[in-house]
């Protein structure tokens, strides 16, 4: 048997992906006995450790390698699969494996445009998991090997990967209407911003400093911050009187129009761009990823009550980077969610 049969890759990612042996062993379907004795089987026909025994478990130099061609092998059974599908409907039968493909996302842009995006390849049966986590960290999901691609802020193409222009996502400085005639009835200024408190999603969230480094030409700022772990919550908060928050201004454009909401800095937008990376691989999957992608267009117009804000939408589940169970949308496993917590 080659040290790299199928089983073998899947073995050390689902390792990787679930980040313990208990979890490997459920995805696997197999005893976790089972998936230590594979992993062993493995590093002794290689000759070097794949697993750091952390918790979670992470990945060796080697075992990245081994990670990363997993995933490309799960993408080239996709396209086999996609393939077969159309050649012979019937080869679709229920309860038969599906490769699952894996892309990174940042939670902005899943809360706002990416979702409405994908919907139509996952209903013609592509098993999606999309990895959510702050925009700047996105494409460390695709070097590591963990995702097939990824959307960044980051303009410049990963080694062995393609990069394609999307569009740009615009901010806006926003509270609750009580919240700004009580502490800033004159807005955001130069004067006020550190008096206030911004409602940010975790501690990787360097939006709000940014906004108010870019509109005041500030080199360094520091803010009050309360954190929470996503957009969703960070704009309920905001709507609560939390505080202020720099937000995507499609998620704000409702609360803008009914006047719930003020505007802080009227005329002032920040514009981030956004671009695909994906691996340089002949693949309709990922040709049709990334067309599905460029032409959903980040700026598009998308209403808060479209978003269905804290409820499962389109057959994606929701999972916690973190947890080992994983709750599924009723009648649909098409797509997973994860979302990934500072």
């Amino acid at each position: 048997m080659s040290p790299l049969d199928a089983d073998a890759l899947e073995c050390v990612a689902a390792i990787l992906e679930e980040g313990s042996f208990h979890g490997a062993a459920r995805v696997l379907s197999i005893t976790q006995s089972a998936v230590s004795q594979r992993l062993r089987a493995l590093e002794d026909r290689i000759g070097t450790p794949l697993i750091v025994r952390t918790r979670p478990l992470k990945a060796t130099a080697a075992g990245a390698v081994v990670l990363k061609h997993a995933s490309q092998a799960r993408l080239l059974r996709a396209d086999v699969e996609r393939d077969l599908r159309e050649l012979a409907p019937g080869s679709a039968k229920p309860g038969r494996k599906t490769e699952r493909v894996s892309i990174a996302i940042g939670a902005d842009s899943i809360a706002t445009w990416a979702l409405p995006a994908l919907d139509a390849l996952v209903s013609r049966g592509l098993l999606l998991e999309i990895i959510s986590d702050d925009r700047h960290f996105t494409h460390e999901s695709l070097r590591e090997g963990h995702v097939v691609g990824c959307v960044s802020p980051m303009k410049q193409a990963i080694r062995g990967c393609h990069v394609v222009p999307l569009g740009t996502l615009r901010y806006a400085a926003v509270a609750a209407s009580a919240y700004a005639s009580q502490h800033c009835p004159a807005g955001l200024t130069p004067h006020n911003f550190a008096a206030l408190d911004f409602v940010a999603v975790n501690r990787k969230d360097d939006i709000q400093a940014e906004f108010v480094g870019r509109a005041f030409g500030l080199r360094e700022v520091g803010l009050r911050q309360l954190l929470l772990p996503g957009p969703e919550a960070q704009m309920r908060a905001v709507m609560a009187g939390w505080g202020a928050g720099v937000v995507p201004e499609l998620l704000a454009t409702p609360g803008l129009e009914q006047e719930t909401l003020v505007d802080l800095l009227p005329g002032f937008r920040l514009s981030v761009p956004l671009y695909w990376h994906c691996w340089q691989l002949e693949s309709e999957v990922l040709e049709q990823l990334t067309s599905a992608l460029r032409q959903a267009r980040p700026g598009q117009d998308y209403s808060l009550e479209a978003l269905r804000i804290g409820k499962p939408a389109n057959g994606f589940s929701v999972r916690s980077a973190n947890a080992e169970r994983v709750s599924r949308t009723p009648g649909n496993e098409a797509a997973t969610l994860v979302m990934k917590s500072a």
